[in-house]
């Protein structure tokens, strides 16, 4: 897993000085996680939805629609014994439903608290909880619950940015336990892809190093609102 150096202050400055023809930029977290070379890759609307800085407490609100969802059988599987975790993962392959995702910001631990509603054709919507927080070997970890952590990478590619898992890992305070490759599901890989400048396509796929492509999704968003009302036990937060 490549290590990513983290830049210094005045690195930042000098970063900040070149992007005086973008728009207000606020929130420095995901952009240090890339190359300036790969930042400029991205488009300015995707920078600005990257940079903004929200207050504590504060969420914005992404409504769309499931374009295509694949699960394979070993999938399905997965995705129900993940609850124990939490249920991080879509449970259904359901296609045209609505998705609510609910970004918020954490002020105790200067991360962000994700919530996700699918929609479902019967019964009561799934609801994901997870958090992503600005630390560890890369940069960025994705919590779950009970401790299990996920070391995200970040890349740009073909004007997407690209999020992809490393080590998969147990936490308890300071003391974590890196997990074997057999007890993780595979390379999990998620994109945001823009479309016209308001919609954005969210990807995710997981692929086993020998079942292969467990589960795949790709949905249509747009933002909806921002809301500055603080969301009081909004989700879950890493310790």
């Amino acid at each position: 897993m490549r290590l990513q150096r983290q830049p210094t202050k005045a690195e930042l400055t000098e970063s900040i000085t070149a992007d005086r023809n973008d728009d207000f930029l606020g929130d420095l977290r995901f952009r240090a996680l890339l190359s300036e070379a790969d930042w400029r890759r991205l488009t300015p609307v995707v920078r600005g939805r990257f940079s903004r800085r929200l207050a504590a407490g504060e969420t914005t609100v992404y409504v769309g629609a499931v374009r295509h969802a694949k699960l394979s059988p070993l999938g399905r599987l997965f995705t129900q014994a993940a609850r124990l975790v939490g249920a991080p993962l879509p449970t259904s392959a359901d296609e045209a439903l609505p998705v609510i995702v609910g970004v918020t910001e954490d002020g105790a631990s200067g991360g962000q608290i994700w919530t996700l509603i699918y929609a479902r054709r019967s019964g009561f919507p799934q609801v994901i909880h997870s958090a992503k927080n600005f630390s560890g070997p890369t940069g960025l970890e994705e919590c779950l619950r009970f401790g299990i952590r996920i070391a995200l990478t970040v890349a740009v590619e073909d004007g997407a940015l690209v999020f992809r898992s490393g080590d998969y890992f147990w936490r308890a305070g300071r003391f974590a336990v890196r997990l074997p490759r057999w007890l993780t599901p595979g390379a999990l890989t998620v994109k945001h892809i823009d479309l016209d400048g308001e919609r954005f396509m969210f990807t995710l796929s997981l692929v086993h190093p020998r079942a292969g492509v467990l589960i795949e999704q790709s949905v249509v968003f747009h933002e909806a609102t921002s809301s500055r009302r603080p969301m009081e036990g909004a989700g879950l937060r890493c310790a």
